[in-house]
């Protein structure tokens, strides 16, 4: 008999390019049936038919497991009447229905968890696939702005030069398209170094050269850049501290390079979103144990959907806001905040125009 069923479980249940390898199934399969059929039908060990069951869970398809369920079941059900000449009872019948029970459970539970475990190995394979990706252009990225730095530095000094008159006389049209070159470059070339900087800071961290740093004045020395744009954009700059418009000191322990970046980015990022004619405002707010900077702008104010994600590398957004960048200014800016024990955040502000603010831990007045 246990050769009919090894037979029987060949044929019937694996095909030839499943049965290599997997005759322990069949063996086992055989094996507790006929213990099965070998014993009076009150010895129930179809309980054991959940061994082939589980063990197809790792070695076979789910088709082939529900014919190995079905099988167990009805092996389990048929030795209620063969061999013949049994007196059936009521407990047998009742242990063998809960025996057929458990198998259909155990087959119900090994399909899902096998389920479960194709879709673990799929989305660890998508992970990995975009891992690889995302390496792979930030390696790129990084050489692409590595190999751009040199030639818009020679740029911007050809253009400089020209400006000078080394080259000749310039006249005053010349000039105003010489210096719109000029101004176009060095924006090209700080994205460039944006974009250096980001990959740096990923790849190696971020590293600050802390001293008391007085956020005020590195504010206005960070306007004080920007004029030229503004007025390009014939937006206001305003600046004032909390509820009073008085100058003050708000100390704190940073790397002023990278702080400076972070209120050019934000500042920048607020001229570019305001309407024509209208303005920009810095507010200076201190705390016995913190100070706040926020800048407002007068835009169209930030989407639900966009909040989320707005300090999120390469992120763009995709509201009606006027101007588009490379999506890294902010990242950067939450870099350097994270970096010094800071929070950066955005918000918007009624009735319209959006805020975006950092605080960072203070440390006493000079």
């Amino acid at each position: 008999m246990l050769k009919t069923l090894l037979t029987i479980s060949k044929n019937l249940l694996f095909p030839e390019k499943y049965w290599r390898g997997q005759w322990s199934i069949a063996l086992l399969l055989a094996i507790v049936a006929v213990m099965e059929f070998t014993t009076p039908s009150d010895y129930v060990f179809g309980y054991l038919y959940t061994g082939p069951i589980l063990l197809t869970n790792s070695h076979l398809s789910r088709w082939i497991k529900l014919q190995i369920t079905l099988l167990a079941v009805a092996l389990t059900l048929l030795n209620l009447f063969f061999p013949h000449g049994e007196k059936l009872f009521l407990a047998t019948v009742a242990n063998r229905s809960i025996a057929v029970m458990a198998l259909g459970v155990t087959g119900y539970l090994s399909d899902r968890n096998q389920q479960y475990e194709a879709a673990i190995a799929q989305t660890k394979a998508q992970l990995q696939s975009q891992q690889k990706l995302a390496s792979i252009r930030e390696d790129f990225v990084s050489t692409l702005s590595h190999d751009l730095k040199t030639p818009m530095l020679g740029a911007i000094e050809t253009i400089k030069a020209f400006g000078q008159a080394k080259f000749g006389e310039v006249t005053a049209a010349q000039q105003k398209v010489l210096e719109t070159m000029a101004r176009s470059h060095k924006m090209t070339l700080q994205l460039v170094e944006t974009m250096l900087d980001v990959y740096r800071n990923d790849t190696e961290g971020l590293k600050l050269q802390l001293v008391p740093v007085n956020l005020a004045a590195l504010a206005e020395e960070v306007i004080a850049t920007l004029l030229d744009l503004s007025a390009a954009r014939r937006v206001y700059i305003s600046m004032s501290y909390g509820e009073s418009d008085f100058r003050r000191s708000l100390w704190v322990n940073g790397d002023s390079v990278q702080l400076q970046r972070v209120f050019v980015n934000l500042l920048t990022n607020g001229i570019n979103h305001s309407p024509r004619g209208d303005k920009v405002e810095i507010v200076m707010e201190s705390y016995p144990n913190y100070q706040v900077v926020k800048v407002i702008d007068s835009g169209l104010g930030i989407t639900p959907e966009e909040l989320p994600h707005l300090f999120d590398r390469f992120y763009q957004g995709n509201s009606d806001r006027q101007a588009k960048g490379s999506g890294l200014g902010l990242y950067l800016s939450r870099q350097i905040i994270e970096a010094h024990g800071g929070i950066i955040w955005a918000e918007n502000k009624l009735p319209h125009g959006a805020l975006f603010g950092f605080r960072l831990p203070a440390i006493p007045e000079k």
